[in-house]
């Protein structure tokens, strides 16, 4: 794309534009308004200047969401360093892995990470900064030592008559230029390090303001999502931001009840989230008042479901707040089961795709056009194909190419080479795509397994159709010889509920299998079961993590 405008401007702009907005909340704590971000911003420029942080060089960050967080991120950004954010959820060892492999200078903290990490692993940083307070946890430069200590003192100096709008001038982007080294957090294996370019972060954004209606600034939003994952950085973050929005963070893990009580309370505009946020609502407080008798008596009469559905929907939609234009799933697979019913009570969602590598969209449709079971077309900006010599009827590899394509894996020139192919980012993601180009997506080619004659086997496909079964609360399909195996962690609370035991919990998984083999062709029928007594592995984003389980 020609053109491109600087992406750091439309952050500026939103500074001055809603000086006197709030803009940061910690829920239930407290409020920074748009000029609080600019003057923190700037105290973290000086401490940058005067402690010789260059323009390029890498800052990371790493702690749960919260306001002094974002503060960190813009920061970095606006001063025209590369920021790198790290998953708080990861282990100490992946983050020394991450902070000496991206090169870091600078390491921002939480309060709960500090404690876990050691910084003689992380021999090469000059100093750790608190999130909470920015003090130095670490030091081992003076002149670093001396700008914290100093800080105030050389912020009035520069400033003397008072900090105002038109002392805000920050770092002017190249579409080209390197704004973030995002680390994976994939579920097959080490984590890679994605150089997204400016032009990702601008397409992304210019993607937002004009597929999701915002209408003025001052609307709420709530981030669920680690900001240190692009899809929640991109769409719970950096659009409401530059639209002069209200962003409350969780700034703790965010249970069902924490998430309800925050809706109730903030009616957020919009909705992000992953599908395990989405189906635990479901499952849990709309799906069991449905199973009864009556309900589903009248849910088969015409005129009395369609007023029953219309119920359930207005239900749903104040669970969420109530004041939302439309929720948007994605991150990972959703539940057939679970998109069903919604798609039948006509909530307003739509599911998206995308990936860290296109920081993060893919596809995406408006809830009103999309399609039942897709992930939608191509964004804006974006063009998308699917590997295979007939789309509508071949699974083949999702290929994407646009702005929103990385530069490539930091450090890593043959993984870049493999992935980015004249200029198509190879997603290895399999699909079909529709004569309307809405994308139909059939598992990961990784995960693809091979049937005993050579037969293709999605085992998300499979994975689906038994995490709708009875007490099935997750669950992994895998190949033991030439035999699948469904790997089976039960709803444990809802059947100790019920009175049943551990053998009568096998029983039902044993009947579970029976009644899925029925819906299976020979090829892909489960031929065992194994039950585990704890949750599966997961990433932050709440996938599996299927190669530990192989």
């Amino acid at each position: 794309m020609d053109n491109i405008p600087s992406y750091i401007s439309f952050i500026q702009k939103s500074i001055i534009d809603n000086w006197d907005r709030d803009a940061l909340t910690d829920y239930q704590g407290v409020t920074l308004q748009y000029k609080d971000i600019a003057r923190k911003i700037e105290k973290l420029h000086i401490l940058f200047e005067n402690s010789g942080v260059q323009k390029g060089d890498k800052i990371a960050l790493c702690g749960r969401n919260c306001a002094n967080w974002a503060v960190a991120f813009l920061a970095t950004l606006t001063y025209g360093a590369v920021a790198v954010p790290i998953l708080h959820e990861f282990k100490a060892e992946q983050v020394h892995n991450i902070v000496n492999h991206s090169d870091a200078k600078l390491l921002f903290a939480g309060d709960v990470v500090w404690p876990t990490l050691n910084a003689d692993m992380m021999p090469n940083i000059e100093g750790v900064v608190n999130i909470p307070d920015y003090s130095l946890a670490l030091s081992r430069s003076e002149k670093l030592t001396y700008a914290r200590e100093h800080l105030n003192e050389m912020f009035g100096k520069k400033f003397p008559c008072n900090f105002r709008k038109n002392h805000i001038q920050y770092h002017v982007d190249q579409p080209d230029e390197l704004a973030l080294i995002n680390y994976t957090s994939g579920s097959t294996g080490r984590s890679k390090g994605v150089m997204v370019p400016y032009r990702a972060m601008w397409s992304n954004m210019d993607f937002a303001c004009k597929v999701i209606p915002m209408g003025g600034p001052g609307k709420k939003v709530i981030s669920i999502l680690p900001m240190a994952h692009m899809y929640g950085m991109a769409f719970e973050f950096i659009y409401e931001f530059t639209q002069g929005a209200h962003i409350y963070y969780l700034t703790r893990i965010p249970s069902p009840k924490i998430i309800f009580q925050a809706f109730q309370e903030i009616k957020p505009f919009i909705v992000i989230a992953v599908p395990l946020v989405i189906e635990k609502i479901i499952r849990k407080y709309v799906l069991p008042e449905l199973d009864t008798t009556l309900m589903r008596l009248l849910l088969k009469l015409p005129i009395v479901s369609d007023k029953i559905r219309e119920k359930i929907c207005q239900k749903v939609v104040a669970a969420f707040g109530g004041k939302f234009y439309e929720v948007i799933i994605g991150g990972a697979a959703f539940s057939q089961e679970v998109e069903e019913f919604m798609h039948q009570i006509k909530f307003p969602y739509t599911v998206g795709y995308g990936a860290t590598e296109c920081a993060p969209i893919i596809c995406y449709e408006d809830y009103k056009t999309f399609k039942k079971g897709s992930c939608g077309k191509a964004a804006l900006h974006m063009q998308v194909k699917i590997d295979s010599p007939n789309p509508e009827t071949t699974v083949g590899e999702i290929l994407a190419k646009g702005p929103n394509v990385m530069l490539g894996y930091y450090k890593n020139d043959e993984a870049t080479k493999e992935t980015i192919i004249d200029g198509w980012y190879h997603t290895g993601d399999l699909g079909i795509m529709d004569k309307e180009g809405n994308v139909f997506i059939k598992g990961r080619s990784k995960n693809m397994l091979l049937g005993s004659s050579g037969q293709n086997i999605y085992p998300e496909e499979i994975e689906d159709k038994l995490s709708g079964q009875l007490y099935v609360n997750e669950c992994v399909v895998v190949q033991r010889g030439e035999k699948l195996c469904a790997l089976i962690y039960p709803d444990y609370e809802e059947a100790r509920k019920k009175g049943l035991s551990d053998k009568d919990i096998a029983d039902i998984m044993q009947e579970n299998k029976t009644l899925l083999n029925t819906e299976l062709p020979a090829y892909c029928q489960i031929s065992s079961i194994e039950i585990r007594k704890e949750e599966f592995e997961k990433t932050p984003k709440r996938n599996i993590k299927r190669y530990l389980y192989q």
